[in-house]
């Protein structure tokens, strides 16, 4: 019974971390506070159509990808 219980417990505990993580990464995604702020500073006019229509995740996202760089292209640090 001990080594049932000493194999099930790490898989389970794997399984809740994993769970955890899909929970909190649509939280991450949606965080509102410094992208509102840059957006509504820095935001074209067709994202803010976006907000419009789309609602707000939408719009930060096309905002968020307008300021990411090219795939293949770095930033210097």
């Amino acid at each position: 019974m001990f080594v049932i219980a000493a194999i099930c417990f790490p898989v389970l505990l794997l399984a809740l971390l994993l769970a955890m993580e899909r929970v909190e990464r649509p939280l991450n995604a949606a965080d509102t506070g410094k992208g509102l702020e840059g957006f509504l500073d820095n935001a074209r006019p067709e994202e803010v159509d976006t907000l419009m229509h789309q609602g707000l995740p939408e719009a930060l996202e096309r905002y968020r990808r307008r300021l990411r760089p090219p795939p293949g292209k770095h930033r210097a640090i």
